[in-house]
Protein backbone atom coordinates (compact mmCIF):
# COMPACT_ATOMS: atom_id res chain seq x y z
CA UNK A 1 0.00 0.00 0.00
CA UNK A 2 2.58 2.53 0.77
CA UNK A 3 4.62 1.59 -1.96
CA UNK A 4 1.57 1.74 -4.45
CA UNK A 5 1.40 5.09 -3.03
CA UNK A 6 4.87 6.31 -3.21
CA UNK A 7 4.81 4.98 -7.12
CA UNK A 8 1.69 7.48 -7.80
CA UNK A 9 3.31 10.38 -6.22
CA UNK A 10 6.50 9.78 -8.25
CA UNK A 11 3.98 9.20 -11.37
CA UNK A 12 2.38 12.67 -10.62
CA UNK A 13 5.96 14.53 -10.55
CA UNK A 14 6.71 12.91 -14.09
CA UNK A 15 3.46 14.60 -15.33
CA UNK A 16 3.79 17.22 -13.91
CA UNK A 17 7.76 17.37 -15.05
CA UNK A 18 6.27 16.57 -18.56
CA UNK A 19 4.24 18.98 -18.99
CA UNK A 20 6.42 21.31 -17.83
CA UNK A 21 8.87 20.58 -20.25
CA UNK A 22 5.94 20.73 -23.02
CA UNK A 23 5.09 24.53 -22.18
CA UNK A 24 8.69 25.72 -21.90
CA UNK A 25 9.61 25.06 -18.50
CA UNK A 26 8.19 27.59 -17.02
CA UNK A 27 7.99 25.88 -14.06
CA UNK A 28 11.21 24.52 -13.75
CA UNK A 29 10.36 21.56 -13.16
CA UNK A 30 10.50 20.21 -17.02
CA UNK A 31 14.77 20.29 -16.41
CA UNK A 32 14.23 17.99 -13.61
CA UNK A 33 12.24 15.92 -15.89
CA UNK A 34 14.65 15.61 -18.65
CA UNK A 35 17.69 15.43 -15.97
CA UNK A 36 16.26 11.95 -15.35
CA UNK A 37 16.90 10.67 -19.03
CA UNK A 38 20.51 12.89 -18.93
CA UNK A 39 21.60 11.13 -16.34
CA UNK A 40 21.23 7.46 -18.09
CA UNK A 41 24.57 7.99 -19.87
CA UNK A 42 26.40 8.81 -16.42
CA UNK A 43 24.52 6.25 -14.43
CA UNK A 44 25.26 3.29 -17.36
CA UNK A 45 28.82 4.19 -17.18
CA UNK A 46 28.84 3.59 -13.44
CA UNK A 47 26.72 0.47 -13.19
CA UNK A 48 26.21 -1.33 -16.30
CA UNK A 49 29.91 -3.09 -16.37
CA UNK A 50 29.67 -3.94 -12.66
CA UNK A 51 25.85 -5.29 -13.14
CA UNK A 52 27.46 -7.87 -16.12
CA UNK A 53 30.73 -8.83 -14.04
CA UNK A 54 28.47 -9.42 -10.73
CA UNK A 55 27.75 -13.48 -11.93
CA UNK A 56 31.83 -13.86 -12.41
CA UNK A 57 32.69 -12.10 -8.64
CA UNK A 58 29.92 -14.04 -7.01
CA UNK A 59 31.70 -17.16 -8.13
CA UNK A 60 35.08 -16.28 -7.13
CA UNK A 61 34.19 -14.60 -3.48
CA UNK A 62 31.61 -17.49 -3.36
CA UNK A 63 35.04 -19.89 -3.54
CA UNK A 64 37.56 -17.80 -1.62
CA UNK A 65 36.37 -15.27 0.61
CA UNK A 66 32.12 -16.48 0.95
CA UNK A 67 33.35 -19.67 3.32
CA UNK A 68 35.68 -17.16 5.79
CA UNK A 69 31.78 -15.14 6.36
CA UNK A 70 29.76 -18.77 6.58
CA UNK A 71 32.52 -19.80 9.44
CA UNK A 72 31.15 -17.01 11.45
CA UNK A 73 27.61 -17.60 10.87
CA UNK A 74 27.45 -14.26 8.32
CA UNK A 75 25.78 -14.48 5.07
CA UNK A 76 28.05 -14.24 2.14
CA UNK A 77 25.40 -11.80 0.86
CA UNK A 78 27.05 -9.69 2.84
CA UNK A 79 30.22 -8.96 0.39
CA UNK A 80 27.63 -7.38 -1.80
CA UNK A 81 27.08 -4.64 0.45
CA UNK A 82 30.74 -3.76 -0.03
CA UNK A 83 30.07 -1.98 -3.37
CA UNK A 84 27.14 0.67 -3.94
CA UNK A 85 23.82 -0.69 -4.60
CA UNK A 86 23.92 0.73 -8.25
CA UNK A 87 27.57 -0.46 -8.75
CA UNK A 88 26.89 -3.87 -8.67
CA UNK A 89 26.38 -4.31 -4.75
CA UNK A 90 22.72 -5.75 -5.44
CA UNK A 91 23.79 -8.09 -8.05
CA UNK A 92 26.44 -9.52 -5.92
CA UNK A 93 24.72 -9.64 -2.81
CA UNK A 94 21.95 -11.75 -4.48
CA UNK A 95 24.51 -13.71 -6.28
CA UNK A 96 25.71 -14.94 -3.06
CA UNK A 97 23.19 -14.92 -0.99
CA UNK A 98 21.96 -18.39 1.28
CA UNK A 99 18.87 -17.02 2.58
CA UNK A 100 17.08 -14.50 0.08
CA UNK A 101 16.24 -11.82 2.69
CA UNK A 102 19.68 -11.22 3.78
CA UNK A 103 20.50 -11.11 0.08
CA UNK A 104 17.33 -8.75 -0.85
CA UNK A 105 18.89 -6.55 2.65
CA UNK A 106 22.30 -7.09 1.90
CA UNK A 107 21.55 -5.64 -1.93
CA UNK A 108 19.26 -3.04 -1.30
CA UNK A 109 19.71 -1.50 2.18
CA UNK A 110 22.97 -2.02 3.44
CA UNK A 111 24.86 -1.33 -0.06
CA UNK A 112 22.71 1.63 -0.28
CA UNK A 113 23.83 3.20 3.12
CA UNK A 114 27.28 1.79 4.00
CA UNK A 115 28.45 0.53 -0.03
CA UNK A 116 27.44 4.15 -1.36
CA UNK A 117 29.44 5.62 1.44
CA UNK A 118 32.38 3.72 0.64
CA UNK A 119 33.24 3.72 -2.86
CA UNK A 120 31.19 6.99 -4.10
CA UNK A 121 30.65 9.62 -0.74
CA UNK A 122 33.48 9.72 0.43
CA UNK A 123 36.15 9.38 -2.72
CA UNK A 124 34.08 11.82 -4.20
CA UNK A 125 33.41 14.18 -1.01
CA UNK A 126 37.10 13.92 -0.68
CA UNK A 127 38.04 14.89 -4.22
CA UNK A 128 35.37 17.90 -4.30
CA UNK A 129 35.69 19.14 -1.48
CA UNK A 130 38.35 22.45 -0.65
CA UNK A 131 41.23 20.56 1.60
CA UNK A 132 40.61 22.88 4.46
CA UNK A 133 37.31 21.98 4.80
CA UNK A 134 37.71 18.13 4.38
CA UNK A 135 38.88 17.59 8.30
CA UNK A 136 35.30 18.75 9.08
CA UNK A 137 33.64 16.50 5.82
CA UNK A 138 36.11 13.81 7.79
CA UNK A 139 34.47 13.98 11.05
CA UNK A 140 30.50 14.32 9.29
CA UNK A 141 31.37 10.90 8.04
CA UNK A 142 33.05 9.72 10.90
CA UNK A 143 29.67 10.83 13.40
CA UNK A 144 27.44 9.69 10.03
CA UNK A 145 29.38 5.89 10.44
CA UNK A 146 28.55 5.98 14.07
CA UNK A 147 24.62 6.34 13.54
CA UNK A 148 24.23 4.43 10.82
CA UNK A 149 23.31 1.37 12.94
CA UNK A 150 20.03 3.07 13.60
CA UNK A 151 19.54 2.91 9.73
CA UNK A 152 21.09 -0.62 8.97
CA UNK A 153 18.97 -1.84 11.91
CA UNK A 154 15.63 -0.10 11.42
CA UNK A 155 15.52 -1.21 7.73
CA UNK A 156 16.82 -4.97 8.72
CA UNK A 157 13.96 -5.40 10.83
CA UNK A 158 11.59 -3.90 8.26
CA UNK A 159 13.07 -6.19 5.64
CA UNK A 160 11.50 -9.26 7.93
CA UNK A 161 14.99 -10.37 10.07
CA UNK A 162 15.36 -10.37 13.74
CA UNK A 163 17.21 -8.08 15.68
CA UNK A 164 19.55 -10.70 17.03
CA UNK A 165 20.19 -12.06 13.22
CA UNK A 166 20.26 -8.05 11.71
CA UNK A 167 23.19 -7.56 14.70
CA UNK A 168 24.96 -10.56 13.56
CA UNK A 169 24.59 -10.16 9.79
CA UNK A 170 26.25 -6.79 10.19
CA UNK A 171 29.11 -7.78 12.08
CA UNK A 172 31.75 -7.40 9.33
CA UNK A 173 30.37 -3.92 8.11
CA UNK A 174 30.44 -2.93 11.92
CA UNK A 175 33.98 -3.91 12.22
CA UNK A 176 34.79 -2.57 8.63
CA UNK A 177 32.93 1.09 10.17
CA UNK A 178 35.27 1.04 13.04
CA UNK A 179 38.21 0.68 10.92
CA UNK A 180 37.00 3.50 8.98
CA UNK A 181 36.52 5.73 11.90
CA UNK A 182 40.09 4.78 13.22
CA UNK A 183 41.12 5.77 9.88
CA UNK A 184 39.94 9.21 9.59
CA UNK A 185 40.23 10.28 12.71
CA UNK A 186 44.53 9.10 13.39
CA UNK A 187 45.24 9.16 9.65
CA UNK A 188 43.01 11.55 7.54
CA UNK A 189 45.52 12.58 4.64
CA UNK A 190 46.49 8.81 4.15
CA UNK A 191 42.90 7.70 4.24
CA UNK A 192 41.93 10.45 1.15
CA UNK A 193 44.56 9.09 -1.15
CA UNK A 194 43.45 5.53 -0.53
CA UNK A 195 39.65 6.29 -1.17
CA UNK A 196 40.35 8.30 -4.30
CA UNK A 197 42.58 4.65 -5.39
CA UNK A 198 39.67 2.91 -4.89
CA UNK A 199 37.30 5.18 -6.51
CA UNK A 200 39.79 4.87 -10.06
CA UNK A 201 40.16 0.60 -9.22
CA UNK A 202 36.06 0.67 -9.27
CA UNK A 203 36.08 2.21 -12.12
CA UNK A 204 38.54 0.66 -14.21
CA UNK A 205 37.00 -2.70 -13.23
CA UNK A 206 33.53 -1.48 -14.13
CA UNK A 207 34.90 -0.06 -17.49
CA UNK A 208 36.61 -3.67 -18.17
CA UNK A 209 33.07 -5.34 -17.67
CA UNK A 210 31.57 -2.80 -20.08
CA UNK A 211 34.22 -3.45 -22.95
CA UNK A 212 33.69 -7.14 -22.05
CA UNK A 213 29.63 -6.97 -22.24
CA UNK A 214 29.92 -4.82 -25.32
CA UNK A 215 32.11 -7.00 -27.05
CA UNK A 216 30.27 -10.42 -26.37
CA UNK A 217 26.95 -8.56 -27.58
CA UNK A 218 28.73 -7.51 -30.94
CA UNK A 219 30.17 -10.55 -31.57
CA UNK A 220 29.00 -13.33 -29.64
CA UNK A 221 32.14 -14.17 -28.33
CA UNK A 222 32.35 -14.60 -24.17
CA UNK A 223 35.43 -13.81 -23.59
CA UNK A 224 35.03 -14.20 -19.64
CA UNK A 225 31.83 -16.84 -19.66
CA UNK A 226 29.43 -16.74 -17.03
CA UNK A 227 28.92 -12.89 -17.56
CA UNK A 228 25.06 -11.52 -17.34
CA UNK A 229 24.18 -9.80 -20.68
CA UNK A 230 24.46 -6.09 -21.25
CA UNK A 231 21.14 -6.16 -22.30
CA UNK A 232 19.69 -6.76 -19.08
CA UNK A 233 22.08 -3.74 -17.36
CA UNK A 234 20.92 -1.50 -19.23
CA UNK A 235 16.85 -2.54 -18.62
CA UNK A 236 17.95 -1.89 -14.88
CA UNK A 237 19.40 1.34 -15.84
CA UNK A 238 16.56 2.48 -17.93
CA UNK A 239 13.93 1.24 -15.10
CA UNK A 240 15.87 3.44 -12.82
CA UNK A 241 15.73 6.33 -15.12
CA UNK A 242 12.28 5.89 -15.73
CA UNK A 243 11.34 6.06 -11.77
CA UNK A 244 13.35 9.55 -11.83
CA UNK A 245 11.53 11.24 -14.49
CA UNK A 246 8.95 11.57 -11.57
CA UNK A 247 11.24 11.41 -8.40
CA UNK A 248 13.67 14.64 -9.73
CA UNK A 249 10.71 16.58 -10.22
CA UNK A 250 9.11 15.76 -6.85
CA UNK A 251 12.55 16.29 -5.07
CA UNK A 252 12.52 19.58 -6.27
CA UNK A 253 9.06 20.45 -5.77
CA UNK A 254 9.55 19.28 -1.72
CA UNK A 255 12.65 21.63 -1.69
CA UNK A 256 11.01 24.60 -2.36
CA UNK A 257 8.29 23.87 -0.36
CA UNK A 258 10.67 23.38 2.64
CA UNK A 259 13.09 26.22 1.55
CA UNK A 260 11.10 28.45 4.24
CA UNK A 261 10.82 26.62 6.91
CA UNK A 262 14.46 25.34 6.81
CA UNK A 263 15.28 29.28 6.79
CA UNK A 264 13.51 29.14 10.30
CA UNK A 265 14.77 25.85 11.50
CA UNK A 266 18.39 26.78 10.34
CA UNK A 267 18.39 29.78 12.63
CA UNK A 268 16.73 27.53 15.74
CA UNK A 269 19.72 25.37 15.33
CA UNK A 270 22.45 28.16 14.31
CA UNK A 271 22.84 26.95 10.97
CA UNK A 272 22.96 28.69 7.58
CA UNK A 273 20.67 27.91 5.38
CA UNK A 274 22.99 26.54 3.42
CA UNK A 275 23.15 23.71 5.24
CA UNK A 276 19.72 22.32 5.90
CA UNK A 277 19.13 22.98 1.88
CA UNK A 278 22.30 20.75 1.17
CA UNK A 279 21.04 17.91 3.04
CA UNK A 280 17.60 18.12 1.70
CA UNK A 281 19.04 18.32 -1.63
CA UNK A 282 21.13 15.26 -1.18
CA UNK A 283 18.23 13.26 -0.88
CA UNK A 284 18.24 13.25 -4.66
CA UNK A 285 22.07 13.70 -5.40
CA UNK A 286 25.04 14.36 -3.14
CA UNK A 287 26.88 16.24 -5.93
CA UNK A 288 25.34 19.41 -5.27
CA UNK A 289 25.43 19.53 -1.71
CA UNK A 290 29.07 18.89 -1.96
CA UNK A 291 29.67 21.77 -4.51
CA UNK A 292 28.00 24.07 -1.72
CA UNK A 293 30.52 23.00 1.11
CA UNK A 294 32.52 25.89 1.08
CA UNK A 295 29.04 28.46 1.47
CA UNK A 296 28.05 26.22 4.87
CA UNK A 297 28.68 27.18 8.08
CA UNK A 298 31.53 24.63 10.34
CA UNK A 299 27.98 22.97 12.73
CA UNK A 300 26.50 22.53 8.83
CA UNK A 301 29.53 21.23 7.27
CA UNK A 302 30.14 18.62 9.64
CA UNK A 303 26.41 17.71 9.90
CA UNK A 304 25.82 17.63 6.10
CA UNK A 305 29.06 15.55 5.90
CA UNK A 306 27.02 12.88 8.70
CA UNK A 307 23.80 13.21 6.92
CA UNK A 308 25.23 11.84 3.49
CA UNK A 309 26.16 8.58 4.96
CA UNK A 310 22.95 7.23 4.60
CA UNK A 311 20.50 9.77 3.11
CA UNK A 312 22.58 10.35 -0.09
CA UNK A 313 20.34 9.22 -3.15
CA UNK A 314 17.39 8.17 -1.81
CA UNK A 315 14.92 10.45 -4.01
CA UNK A 316 16.52 9.65 -6.85
CA UNK A 317 18.61 6.87 -7.78
CA UNK A 318 18.35 4.27 -4.79
CA UNK A 319 14.51 4.57 -4.62
CA UNK A 320 14.53 4.11 -8.81
CA UNK A 321 17.22 1.03 -8.46
CA UNK A 322 14.60 -0.90 -5.52
CA UNK A 323 11.33 -0.06 -7.45
CA UNK A 324 13.03 -1.77 -10.68
CA UNK A 325 14.56 -4.39 -8.67
CA UNK A 326 12.11 -5.37 -5.61
CA UNK A 327 9.65 -2.71 -4.95
CA UNK A 328 8.71 -4.56 -1.59
CA UNK A 329 12.07 -3.48 -0.05
CA UNK A 330 10.89 0.00 -1.31
CA UNK A 331 9.59 1.20 2.76
CA UNK A 332 12.69 -0.45 4.10
CA UNK A 333 14.93 1.79 1.92
CA UNK A 334 13.47 4.52 2.85
CA UNK A 335 12.71 3.80 6.77
CA UNK A 336 16.23 3.00 7.02
CA UNK A 337 18.32 5.58 5.25
CA UNK A 338 15.83 8.37 6.72
CA UNK A 339 16.47 7.23 10.00
CA UNK A 340 20.23 6.69 9.56
CA UNK A 341 20.17 9.89 8.30
CA UNK A 342 18.41 11.92 10.72
CA UNK A 343 20.27 10.19 13.91
CA UNK A 344 23.23 11.34 12.25
CA UNK A 345 22.56 15.08 11.84
CA UNK A 346 21.39 14.95 15.44
CA UNK A 347 24.22 13.45 16.81
CA UNK A 348 26.65 15.79 14.96
CA UNK A 349 24.57 19.22 15.91
CA UNK A 350 24.59 17.51 19.30
CA UNK A 351 28.17 17.04 19.56
CA UNK A 352 29.20 20.37 17.55
CA UNK A 353 27.25 22.04 20.16
CA UNK A 354 29.14 20.54 23.08
CA UNK A 355 32.26 21.84 21.03
CA UNK A 356 31.41 25.49 21.11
Amino acid sequence: MINQALMMVMAAGAVLGGLDRIFGNKLGLGNQFEKGFMLLGPMALSMAGMICLAPVLAGGLGRTVAPLFQLIGVDPAMLGSLLAIDMGGYQLAKELAVDGRVGSYAGLVVSAIFGCTLVFTIPVGMGMIAPCDRPLFARGIMLGLTAMPVGLIAGGLLCGLPLPVCLHQNLPIFALALLLLLGLWKIPQQMVKSFCLLAEGIKIVITIGLILAAVESMTDWAVVPGMAPIGDAMGVVASIGVVMLGSLPMAELLRRALERPFAVLGKKLGLRPQSLTGMLVSLATPLPTLSMYQSMDDRGKVAAGAFLVSGASLLAAHMGFVVSTEPEILTPLIVGKLSGAVAAAALALRTQRNRQ
